[in-house]
């Protein structure tokens, strides 16, 4: 339903990303990256990635230390590491070559229900279901006239959204509509204006109803998640750090303290001594 017009649309209109024209190798690394981070932040850090690890095989014989670098600041570390776990997992048991199926590909480290969905859609040109948040948002106003889906996506979602996908191009219509989605249909404000089946959007024949859904905006400053950044950077910056060192970083003592444990218990630190850290080597 809609599929001609939408497609039309993302014709005319999609963005130049350079993971559009790669191999299943670029697309993985893309869809881990642009979890939870958006496209403009993903770029240069994918570009310089691309170029330094171009294989599977290649990223598997850095070091960690080396990846969580090159990290920077994407934002949670944690699946820099997971992408490193998935390329040994694809050079030791896949001889070098990204899985094509999502049965497979869910076997691999940091590779979830989604992603599998969308690297089987634009690495494979397969058919598969990728709701992603921006094809989620599309899809509840323009099918159920709701402004906003719930948190994850629910059975009856899955089973409703699943008799839209095409016979045919379901990996264009998968793009189309993620596009779509990112550019017109925004969160807030969006560009109804521009959107091709405005016309037949049933949240706009509703005069735009907005949900009881509760909308909570994130605080990043001061949080527990900032204060493990802020040592993550520091350490990327120098080679060790004295836990003495490290709390002249943040104000409050107890919270380094914990992010501390925290980061040695997810890999992304390790102790060097009884008081001095590093990035993992």
């Amino acid at each position: 339903m809609y599929e001609k017009e939408i497609t039309d649309w993302f014709k005319k209109n999609k963005r130049d990303l350079p993971w559009r024209k790669t191999d299943a190798w670029g697309v993985l690394v893309s869809e881990i990256m642009l979890q939870q981070t958006p496209v403009q932040r993903v770029l240069p850090v994918y570009n310089e990635w691309m170029k330094r690890w171009p294989t599977p095989a290649k990223l598997a014989k850095a070091s960690p230390a080396e990846i969580i670098t090159a990290w920077g600041r994407l934002g949670y570390p944690r699946r820099a590491l997971r992408l490193h776990e998935c390329a040994k997992e694809i050079t030791q048991n896949h001889k070098g070559v990204v899985p094509s199926t999502e049965v497979e590909l869910r076997k691999l480290p940091g590779i979830g229900e989604y992603t599998s969905a969308a690297i089987v859609a634009f690495a494979f040109k397969e058919s598969s279901l990728v709701l992603d948040i921006n094809i989620r948002r599309l899809f509840s106003r323009l099918y159920r006239g709701e402004d906003a889906p719930t948190a994850a996506p629910t059975k009856a979602e899955r089973l409703e959204y699943a008799q839209y996908v095409p016979a045919k191009g379901a990996h264009i219509w998968a793009a189309a509509t993620m596009e779509l989605g990112a550019l017109v249909c925004t969160a807030k404000n969006p560009l109804c204006g521009r959107c091709p089946v405005a016309d037949s959007c049933q949240w706009r024949s509703l005069d735009y109803p907005q949900t009881e859904r509760i909308k909570r905006t994130q605080s990043w400053h001061g949080t527990d998640r900032q204060c493990r950044g802020t040592i993550v950077q520091a350490l990327r910056e120098n080679q060790v750090l004295t836990k003495k060192q490290i709390q002249l970083l943040w104000d409050v003592t107890s919270q380094v303290d914990k992010a501390l444990l925290t980061l040695l218990d997810d890999g992304l630190i390790e102790a060097r001594g009884k008081n001095t850290f590093s990035l993992p080597r």
